[in-house]
């Protein structure tokens, strides 16, 4: 029995005390009535009767309480070569003012903003400025396709957006008001206008009514105040793939997301207030949210906000650069980017040339890190690589190794234990728990701990459908593993059809959509296959319609190009190729998760429900012109 278990054991004994002991770390306007509230289940809130603000405990605190001179965050752009340090002071008067400009634009408490931006430090201002005045904040990848765009306008609503005028890519610049315009046209719902960033690569574009840049915002602009809000009130809405291709509005609130989040700097990353933390991601992402923006600045500690690539910003030493430049401790990241750097550099040449000595700790999340890599990782660098798991809607890791707790050994594979707050199970499809060892849905029992989504934005039924009913008592996960007898955790597949194209979860049935609009596909399935670099990329198998002559590269081309089009380059969809047909089961269930196993070369057994056996044999000869499996 270690402190790991010490710790786990007092929470399953006394769940409400370890949090209550973790909130006195926030300042309350006004303390809670309630550390849980269960009386009205499934929809449990945490900290109810308690009033505080977001922004002011990020920020304004570390401002009175010391820190005022230490960096909050350090902007690094190889993109751009930019490099600049936001002290606690510079960020909360930035915020400020800000927040002031949106409250001039008629912004307020409760009302929503979307933010369509890259990596920039007024990504991080404008996150923050909506949380000093109470407004919900939706951030929006800068990749996504206008449709998408459009998709989230309709379902938050937001008052105004606050955009830039282009993200950058190595090589290329992407316009951004381009894409907003056309998905405000799309949209039915009409925000009142853009707050636009001109960056100096597009420092102008064209203005709509409404429209307005940021500067001309801040030139009568009077800083704002913090506007105290409930605990239980969402703080921001991050859409996550669904499963019918209609996003899902995952609710954070601000009571649990701030104690969550401040808990788990130490507890789990092993990470002081003063120290620098990076969380190679972005703010379109719920890695970004949490590890880049709230969570370090909730923890007084110094953020990395990146813009950049792990390989060709300028090369495979990009990431070893930041950490030596800006003294980082501890670097969060997807296995993806460290698959890039290792192709690359792969008797790691790149990390000899910089100086690494405080570097202590590398955690991988956001799909499986492959064993490989995990010891590439720790051969190359010499300091643990602990991989762990979570998802967009818990919003915080589920399974790790705890550092700040316990460094517990490392297995390879696992993502670690369970964390404090999450109880996990492996249940069968009748919902009882299965023996340690044993493959089944990974589970989490209700109560979900403070930080993790409460509700879906508008749409309890939802909340209930996607995540409650299939396994009463439980959120479902749509996860898949097992438990060791050592109680550790292992995740091996997807039990819904999202798939993880380089830490980003997508879904398959929205391509499917996407691939059925086009003019010469009568059906399509779209399944992920497994992929070393990225983890899983999306493999699309297209029925043409009878009487169709056109070249097939043509129609390949199509689909291609759609799918880029209306869900973004983020899918990497490049994998397709025309079936004479779909296996399927008699009912007409297409046959997914039987051809994946099929493409990555996996056994797999002929399901008894399908409609003729001979279709896999078909499908085999399609999948080997694809390259599949690998060989």
């Amino acid at each position: 029995m270690g402190r790991y278990d010490d710790v786990y054991n007092a929470w399953r004994e006394d769940p409400e005390s370890l949090w209550a002991e973790a909130a006195k770390d926030i300042d309350w306007v006004k303390p809670w009535d309630r550390v849980l509230d269960d009386t009205n289940p499934p929809f449990y809130r945490w900290f109810a009767g308690g009033e505080l603000n977001t922004a002011y405990n990020c920020l304004d605190r570390h401002v009175d309480g010391g820190r005022a001179d230490q960096a909050a965050i350090i902007y690094d752009s190889p993109m751009t070569g930019n490099v600049e340090r936001l002290t606690y002071r510079d960020l909360r008067d930035r915020v400020a003012l800000f927040a002031g400009a949106l409250r001039a634009r008629g912004v307020g408490k409760g009302d929503r903003v979307i933010i369509y931006m890259p990596m920039i430090p007024e990504t991080a201002v404008a996150m923050l400025a909506c949380a000093r005045i109470g407004a919900v904040h939706s951030v929006v990848f800068g990749g996504f396709a206008p449709n998408e765009l459009a998709t989230r306008i309709d379902d938050a609503k937001p008052k105004l957006i606050i955009a830039a005028t282009c993200g950058l890519e190595p090589g290329r610049v992407i316009e951004y008001m381009p894409l907003i315009h056309k998905a405000i046209d799309l949209s039915k719902h009409k925000p009142d206008g853009t707050i636009v960033y001109a960056r100096p690569e597009v420092p102008a574009f064209e203005m709509r009514q409404g429209d307005m840049l940021w500067d001309d915002a801040l030139k009568d602009a009077e800083p704002a105040e913090c506007v105290t809000v409930k605990a239980t009130d969402p703080l921001y809405v991050l859409y996550t793939s669904g499963t019918t291709g209609q996003p899902k509005g995952v609710v954070r609130d601000n009571g649990g997301h701030a104690v969550a989040l401040k808990w788990s700097m130490k507890n789990l990353y092993d990470v002081d207030p003063g120290t620098t933390f990076w969380a190679a991601s972005d703010v379109g992402w719920v890695v970004g949210h949490s590890y880049i923006v709230y969570a370090p600045l909730l923890h007084g500690a110094t953020a990395i906000l990146f813009e950049g690539k792990p390989v060709g910003t300028p090369d495979p030493g990009t990431f070893w650069r930041v950490i030596a430049d800006h003294d980082v401790q501890v670097m969060f990241t997807a296995p993806t980017a460290f698959r890039a750097i290792k192709q690359q550099d792969p008797k790691g040449e790149f990390i000899g040339k910089y100086d690494l000595s405080k570097f202590r700790i590398l955690f991988l999340a956001g799909e499986r890190a492959d064993s490989d890599t995990i010891q590439w990782a720790e051969k190359q660098l010499q300091v643990p690589v602990i991989d762990h798991w979570w998802q967009t809607e818990t919003g915080w890791p589920m399974a790790i190794n705890p550092m700040g707790i316990e460094a517990l050994p490392v297995k390879y594979g696992s993502p670690g234990k369970p964390v404090p707050g999450y109880d996990i199970r492996i249940v069968n499809d009748a919902n009882e728990e299965v023996k340690r060892g044993d493959m089944g849905a990974i589970v989490v029992k209700l109560p979900l701990p403070p930080g993790a989504l409460p509700t879906l934005w508008n749409a309890e039924q939802r909340f209930r459908d996607a995540y409650l009913t299939d396994y009463p008592g439980y959120y479902k996960t749509a996860d898949a593993g097992y438990m060791d007898e050592d109680g550790y955790l292992y995740v091996m597949a997807r039990t819904d059809d999202i798939i993880n194209v380089a830490g980003h979860r997508l879904s398959t049935g929205a391509m499917e959509e996407v691939l059925s609009q086009h003019p010469d596909v009568a059906e399509c399935a779209v399944f992920g296959v497994a992929d070393q670099m990225k983890g899983q990329l999306p493999l699309g198998l297209i029925v043409l319609k009878a009487g169709v002559e056109r070249d097939v590269d043509e129609i390949r081309n199509d689909c291609i190009q759609m799918i880029r089009n209306q869900i973004g380059a983020v899918a990497a969809f490049r994998l397709v190729t025309p079936v004479k047909r779909l296996p399927k089961t008699r009912s007409g269930k297409v046959l997914r998760a039987t051809m994946q196993k099929i493409a990555d070369g996996e056994e797999f057994k002929t399901p008894a429900t399908i409609d003729d056996p001979a279709i896999l044999d078909e499908i085999r000869v399609s999948l080997e012109d694809l390259g599949y499996p690998k060989r």
